[in-house]
């Protein structure tokens, strides 16, 4: 198998002895050993391999878990914030792992997201070569022509950077209130994409929901309600990140 490189901190940080802040602290004051040498340095690599000592003590990895979660607009795409608002891991406190998200939703974003403490999957399903199909619903003030959505597959520049979606299409359109239900589905996964699309278009995206991660859907599930993926589930996932992948 592919071995994936992470931050020694995150590692660190995703094994429970400390948070990133602390673990990079304990790096920093030469506390922690790689394959027997003290690592000082932060940006230092390392795989499930690399055997990892904090103050003499090895590192133990947890069973690695996986969750989705449906998040509720509001809700901050982190396992902590700066000024104290509602973060995703505080809608699962029974989970005892130290789980993160993969990806993000911006704050007034609902839908899917997986959380896990799996950095190799993690990678897999972040990696820009691994296309990973993302479905959103848009409630859009205005209806969109189809030549204005064709734009969304050929590109729409914002901030001098191009955005690009697989498609974009109707849903339906209420000609009385101006607004529409547009889904949009994307390979890429950066930062605001469908919203920016929008406004490049020159539309105010007025909700956004991600319904569909790769096979992964929302059913059964509430707003603000998980569930753990099943080892099918994980499998798959897996698989479908490398289905093109020699």
């Amino acid at each position: 198998m592919e071995q994936f490189e992470e931050r020694l901190q995150k590692v660190i940080a995703h094994s429970g002895v400390a948070s990133r802040r602390k673990a990079e602290t304990m790096i920093t004051e030469g506390r922690v050993k790689v394959n027997g040498k003290v690592v000082t340095e932060l940006g230092t690599k390392v795989t499930n391999q690399d055997k990892v000592q904090v103050d003499e003590v090895p590192l133990t990895k947890e069973e690695p878990v996986h969750y989705l979660l449906y998040k509720p607009r509001g809700v901050i795409s982190s396992v902590s914030d700066d000024k104290n608002r509602t973060v995703v891991t505080d809608l699962i406190p029974a989970i005892q792992e130290r789980v993160y998200p993969v990806g993000r939703l911006d704050y007034d974003t609902s839908g899917l997201l997986l959380l896990t403490n799996d950095g190799e999957l993690t990678q897999l399903l972040m990696h820009p070569s691994y296309e990973i199909e993302k479905v959103y619903v848009a409630k859009v003030k205005g209806i969109p022509t189809k030549t204005e959505l064709n734009r969304f597959t050929r590109g729409v520049k914002s901030d001098g950077e191009k955005l690009q979606a697989i498609s974009a299409r109707i849903i339906s359109a209420d000609h009385e209130k101006g607004t529409s239900i547009v889904e949009v589905i994307l390979h890429e996964g950066k930062n605001r994409q469908v919203r920016r699309m929008f406004e490049a278009t020159g539309y105010d995206v007025q909700k956004l929901k991600r319904e569909r991660y790769g096979f992964l859907d929302l059913k059964g599930l509430k707003s603000g309600a998980y569930r753990e993926l099943t080892p099918h589930e994980v499998k798959q996932l897996r698989a479908y990140a490398l289905r093109d992948k020699k």
